[in-house]
């Protein structure tokens, strides 16, 4: 079941959702928007290919490999992303719960403008907390700004014990996380 937005004001206030910072004017029937911090990163792939029929590109990430990255800022008058790159962000808010299950959606404002928010990773265990990194794809370019917001996370109850906790390679983020895939094949 999703809790609704007078349970999520309460179970915040008892504690068992946490989100910060929390401003009850975000609360929607089933949800909570959070909204887009200031950083981006992309992948800058090293050159790995001269012939051009192998990788159009010449070059690739490799999953096996710790990914190489570059920060910008984006500015308070905007940033425009660009279709064909992966822009990495990250919420302002930190959020999660040990006592629920946090699902991260894009809000239908963002989706309607064709900015996708989470290609895959919207989907929180029981027991992450911090800040949820945005995998950002658009399909045209698009002015963002930061503040602004761009998803909502909703809540789920669930059956059975939640002495399970997620205690992964992402949680208590605290900044963009790029994929730690390679770490798996260590």
């Amino acid at each position: 079941m999703i809790l609704t937005g007078s349970e999520i004001i309460k179970q915040y206030d008892e504690g068992r959702i946490k989100i910060d910072p929390f401003d009850e004017k975000r609360v929607n029937p089933n949800s909570y928007n959070l909204s887009l911090h200031n950083e981006l990163l992309i992948y800058t792939p090293p050159k790995r290919l001269e012939d051009p029929f192998e990788n159009l590109f010449g070059s690739y990430l490799d999953v096996r490999e710790k990914p190489t990255t570059a920060r910008t800022t984006i500015p308070e008058e905007g940033y425009i992303l660009n279709p064909g790159t992966l822009y990495l962000g990250r919420t302002q808010e930190r959020a999660g719960s040990s006592h629920f299950v946090p699902v991260l959606d894009g809000r239908s404002s963002t989706g309607r403008l064709g900015i996708f928010l989470h290609c895959t990773a919207g989907f929180g265990d029981v027991g992450f907390y911090g800040f949820w990194t945005l995998e950002i794809v658009v399909v045209h370019p698009i002015k963002v700004y930061p503040g602004m917001e761009c998803c909502q996370i909703r809540f789920h109850s669930v059956m059975g014990d939640t002495d399970i906790q997620y205690n992964g390679k992402y949680n208590n983020a605290d900044d963009i996380q790029e994929s730690r895939l390679w770490k798996e094949f260590q």
